[in-house]
């Protein structure tokens, strides 16, 4: 048989490299695609599209197929065949009347091009020039159309893919369809500073609108004036926003005196817009916070848009102080790596913007699950959990396979990790290194993990707390969830440093210097005092010998030696949403519950929660979906907590009943009700898990806990709250006596009533 001629030879070649990528073979063959209209979309907005495939020289043979393709991060609604008359109705019809088979699979393709619409034909085939044509929306039969993701993309892409010779190894095209997916109006506004800066120093203060989905809104343009609660050096009494424009910074601020800043937004007529988050300016400090999302995935592995856009976004438009790019190893090629080193090296400024050159090791479950991994210079090796997705094999031996195997690849390195939970988990109980691993990350956009604490305690190991978002969608500081499996709002760590620099920053880490929240910017003070001279110290004793210096106070994150006795430990919170409780912990033992307000300033508001998770996977979601109904009462207004996807409603019934829709990925979501009476009738609670009738009248300050009776803390709870809240501070002193003979871990867990959670670091006092 004669040698294939030399010109196919390279086109051949990369298909038998690694088959875990589509084949390349004689691409410029497999035809083209286009779309129409190609004008932009709103996020989350209908349409109603019509790709059109061309068949190239080969065509497609008997039973050989399309695939239509989408990323893993995208929310565009689910793909249907069965109801004209319903949401993303698609139909596909071929131009010569071949016969054509549609299925949806989520997971139908090699990640990230995860979501897939496969077209077979499955009796004829196509010539070269026949055509194939998908209407996605399919509006003929009544359809509203397609719904579009809910988060912006310049690129949006619908990746197709052809398999002319029925092998199920499919060509991707060489030129894909795409459209842009833009933001609506904005229907909220947000102005952010940081919360704290000592007296004449510079920062910075943020404004932006977002649409209805959280996507910062390039249709912001007007006049908006300022009023600031102290004088601020620098900031205009009003200013512009151009048509356009998506934020807007006033850099090089001061404020010269001690006190409290706030700053309110004004529209043209007068209207407050918005409340910045408190802001305190002290005369002096040691530490300052700063505000970090460490964790969040470009278009270049899961997630969407670009690397540089995510950098920028978190920068420009989300107002952080610092950030990490953590793609998953099994996606970052060794080009890829080198980029963002490259990008890490352009965006850091000292004093101004920090990001840390970093990846998620993304080991399978079985062998340690998800950790982050954060460099303090450009130029390290990444020790990769496998090669999966990594068409380059020559850098196998770097491979750390296992959690254990990577933390002896690290063990030299100038780096720190924490433990992540996504669609793996990390199992630290199985894997930890209290040398490299600091903190456990117990919030993100997948939900919220208080258990992975849990296991930390109970382990022995003593660790900070942190909360980020691992954003798939490009809004990385700000990552709303979208209408995705993902359930929560993404979280934010605030870092209590020296100053603003990547080592400062590691410094903050490695001290379990700082606090999580589930999104908020808000402050966190706690600290310990002791009656006699104790130890700090330096280092976890745990791992040998270090430095200890003699202290009278510790702040979150020391470790102290402390044997038993009083320790008065005091906590101070500053934040732009009313306090709804404290909870004073030791370990996980909830020492007590605080709140700014007593039982006799209740009134006719109950609030109604659902909360938690269905295990530790992938597959937490849980559904909440149900009613509440009054008996000798009536509703006289209810307000959605943490309803993330407004695909999902909360809806009143005449003035008796309550209806929504909702899921949890173990963190909470749920109603504020106000009565028509206070204590008259009863209230009725009907989900597929809880159901529960209770008298009004007994329903006070305390919750009432309403149990599952399995999953991960997956209950109800049901408690009075005061009519008006007006506590947006807090603080309290408690004098503890501990027992002796064994470790504590104090801390606090904020509840703020616009259903943001913070998480102060423990301070450990150890025998």
């Amino acid at each position: 048989m004669n040698d294939p001629a030399p010109a196919l030879r390279p086109a051949l070649r990369p298909s038998l490299r690694n088959n875990a990528f589509h084949s390349t073979y004689l691409a410029d063959r497999a035809g083209h695609a286009t779309i129409s209209p190609e004008s932009a979309v709103e996020a989350g907005s209908f349409a109603s599209l019509t790709l059109v495939y061309t068949a190239g020289y080969f065509g497609i043979d008997d039973t050989g197929s399309l695939k239509v393709v989408h990323r893993f991060a995208s929310d565009m609604g689910r793909l249907q065949f069965a109801d004209p008359a319903g949401w993303n109705y698609v139909s596909a019809e071929a131009s010569n009347g071949a016969v054509l088979e549609l299925r949806f699979d989520q997971k139908g393709n090699v990640r990230p091009w995860d979501k897939t619409l496969l077209i077979r034909v499955q009796r004829g085939f196509m010539r070269e020039g026949d055509t194939i044509t998908v209407r996605l929306g399919d509006t003929r039969g009544g359809s509203p159309g397609l719904r579009m993701q809910t988060f912006t993309e310049a690129t949006f892409e619908f990746k197709v893919l052809v398999d002319p010779f029925a092998t199920y190894n499919y060509i991707e095209l060489p030129q894909q369809p795409t459209i842009a997916v833009l933001a609506g109006p904005p229907v909220g506004w947000k102005a952010l500073l940081p919360t704290a800066r000592r007296a004449g120093e510079t920062f910075t203060l943020g404004f932006k609108g977002e649409d209805k989905w959280g996507n910062p809104s390039h249709l912001a343009q007007g006049r908006y004036t300022l009023r600031a609660s102290l004088p601020v050096a620098g900031l205009a009494q009003a200013f512009e926003m151009r048509a356009g424009q998506l934020a807007q910074r006033f850099d090089g601020l001061s404020v010269a005196q001690p006190g409290e800043l706030r700053v309110e937004f004004l529209d043209a007529g007068g209207r407050v817009l918005c409340v910045s988050n408190p802001m305190r300016i002290v005369a002096q400090a040691e530490l300052l916070p700063y505000w970090a999302d460490l964790h969040g995935q470009s278009e270049e592995t899961i997630g969407t848009n670009s690397a540089r856009e995510l950098i920028e976004f978190a920068r420009d438009t989300a107002f952080l102080d610092a950030m990490s790019h953590q793609g998953n190893d099994f996606q970052i090629t060794t080009p890829f790596w080198e980029h963002l080193n490259a990008l890490c090296a352009e965006y850091d400024r000292d004093g101004s913007f920090i990001i840390f050159p970093g990846y998620e090791w993304s080991g399978n479950t079985g062998l340690g699950g998800d950790r982050n991994v954060l460099f303090l210079a450009e130029g390290r090796q990444i020790h990769r959990s496998h090669h999966a997705l990594v068409e380059d094999l020559s850098d196998l031996d770097t491979d750390a396979n296992n959690a254990g195997d990577l933390f002896d690849a690290l063990a030299d390195e100038d780096c720190v990790v924490f433990a992540h939970v996504g669609g793996r988990y990390a199992d630290i109980r199985m894997s930890h290194n209290g040398r490299t691993e600091r903190s456990v990350e117990v919030h993100s956009d997948w939900g919220t993990f208080e258990w992975l604490l849990e296991d930390a305690f109970e382990s022995g190991y003593r660790v900070g707390i942190l909360a980020n978002s691992d954003g798939h969608k490009g809004r990385h500081g700000a990552s709303h969830p979208g209408a995705s499996l993902f359930g929560a709002y993404g979280g934010l760590s605030c870092l209590l440093a020296p100053e603003l620099s990547r080592r400062g920053l590691a410094e903050a880490l490695r001290r379990r210097h700082h606090y999580a929240t589930t999104g908020s910017r808000v402050m966190v003070e706690v600290g310990a005092r002791f009656a006699r001279e104790t130890l700090r110290y330096d280092e976890d004793p745990q791992l040998g010998e270090c430095a200890t210096h003699e202290v009278r106070e510790a702040m979150m994150g020391d470790i102290v030696r402390h044997d038993g006795g009083a320790v008065e430990f005091w906590c101070a919170i500053s934040s732009g949403a009313p306090i709804e409780r404290v909870e004073l912990r030791d370990r996980m033992e909830v020492i007590e519950t605080l709140r700014p307000y007593a039982e006799a300033d209740l009134g006719r508001r109950i609030r109604i929660l659902w909360e938690g998770s269905e295990y530790r996977g992938r597959g937490r979601q849980t559904i909440w979906d149900g009613t509440a109904t009054l008996e000798g009462n009536r509703f006289e207004s209810a307000t959605p907590i943490n309803f993330w996807n407004i695909d999902k409603k909360l809806e009143r019934v005449g003035h008796d009943q309550l209806r929504w829709q909702a899921i949890t990925t173990g963190g909470f979501g749920g109603a504020d009700i106000v009565l028509g009476d206070a204590r008259a009738g009863s209230l009725s609670i009907d989900t597929a898990l809880v159901k529960a009738r209770l008298p009004l009248a007994g329903i006070g300050l305390h919750d009432t806990v309403l149990d599952s009776g399995a999953g991960i803390r997956r209950r109800m709870r049901v408690f009075r709250l005061p009519e008006s809240n007006p506590h947006r501070a807090f603080s309290f002193t408690r004098r503890l006596e501990l027992e002796s003979g064994r470790e504590h871990a104090l801390y606090v867990c904020v509840t703020f009533e616009d259903g943001h959670l913070a998480w102060s670091s423990p301070i450990y006092l150890v025998p």
